[in-house]
C-alpha cells in the first residue's frame, strides 16, 4: 500500500514576519498550489491572531504546523535567570498558538538564540540545564496534545545543538 505524505511549505518563503493580512493573501495561494500544509512562524506572539489563523485554515481545508524563532535574547541555557523565564513564557505562548491552529508539533532551536556561539566547558551540564529549562514548556506541551520538536543547527548557528545525536543526548 503506497504511503500518502502531506506537502508544506513555510510563510518565510514570501514574508517575515508573518501577520493576519500576509496569511489571509497566502493561505489560498498555498492550498490552490497543492500544499497541504503551511508552517507558521511565531517571531513574536501577536504578529498574526492564531484564532482568525485557525479558521481561515479550517476553512481552506489546509494543516498547520508552527515553528518557535529564537532571535536574539531568547535563551534556555548559559542564561540568566529572568532570560530563561521570559524564553519559556515565548514558548508556551507559541504552544497556545499550535494548540489554536490545530498543530500538533513546535519545531525548532528551542535552546538558544539562532547565532549565538560559544565555547562549552561540559557539555553535559548544558545538557541538564537545557532538560531542567525546557522540561516546563515540554509538559506544558504535553497536557495540550503538543510536542516540541528540537531541531539541531550548524555549528555557525548555535554551539549547543549541530547533530541528531546531539539533540538525542541533550533531550
Amino acid at each position: 500500500r503506497p504511503v500518502t505524505r502531506k506537502l508544506g511549505v513555510n510563510t518565510w518563503v514570501w514574508v517575515s514576519p508573518l501577520d493576519d493580512e500576509a496569511l489571509a493573501r497566502l493561505a489560498p495561494m498555498v492550498r490552490d498550489w497543492g500544499f497541504d500544509t503551511i508552517e507558521l512562524p511565531v517571531e513574536s506572539p501577536g504578529d498574526w491572531d492564531p484564532q482568525r489563523a485557525g479558521e481561515l485554515l479550517q476553512g481552506l481545508g489546509l494543516d498547520a504546523t508552527v515553528v518557535l524563532v529564537m532571535g536574539p535574547g531568547r535563551e534556555l541555557v548559559a542564561a540568566p535567570r529572568a532570560v530563561v523565564a521570559e524564553t519559556q513564557d515565548y514558548l508556551r505562548r507559541v504552544v497556545d498558538a499550535a494548540v489554536a491552529v490545530g498543530s500538533k508539533v513546535i519545531a525548532g532551536p528551542a535552546y538558544a538564540s539562532v547565532g549565538r556561539t560559544w565555547r562549552i566547558e561540559d557539555r553535559p551540564a548544558a545538557y541538564r540545564e537545557l532538560r531542567a529549562n525546557l522540561a516546563p514548556v515540554a509538559d506544558y506541551a504535553a497536557e495540550r496534545g503538543v510536542t516540541v520538536a528540537v531541531e539541531p543547527l550548524n555549528r555557525y548557528e548555535t554551539s549547543l545543538i549541530n547533530t541528531v545525536e546531539q539533540a538525542l543526548d541533550a533531550i
